[in-house]
């Protein structure tokens, strides 16, 4: 699937990845292939991502939104 993390200045990540985990203001959840379209905003915590190649990256954020839609997860952050 295609994660997008964008910011108001730029584009933080774009790629290819397996799993994202995102601190939703519920709690904190896990997006994988083929989620159903979903969209949450988001509270103070990490974004976590895991690459194909098993490499598991991170990414502070204060807040923001999520959509998940077609394999497609959209992340804008403040």
């Amino acid at each position: 699937m295609t994660l997008k993390i964008i910011s108001t200045t730029e584009v933080v990540f774009e790629g290819t990845v397996d799993s994202v985990q995102l601190p939703g203001a519920m709690g904190r959840f896990t997006v994988l292939n083929h989620h159903a379209s979903l969209v949450s905003s988001l509270t103070s915590g990490k974004i976590v991502y895991k690459q194909s190649d098993g490499a598991e990256h991170s990414f502070d954020v204060k807040g923001g939104i999520a959509d998940i839609d077609n394999n497609v997860v959209s992340v804008c952050i403040y």
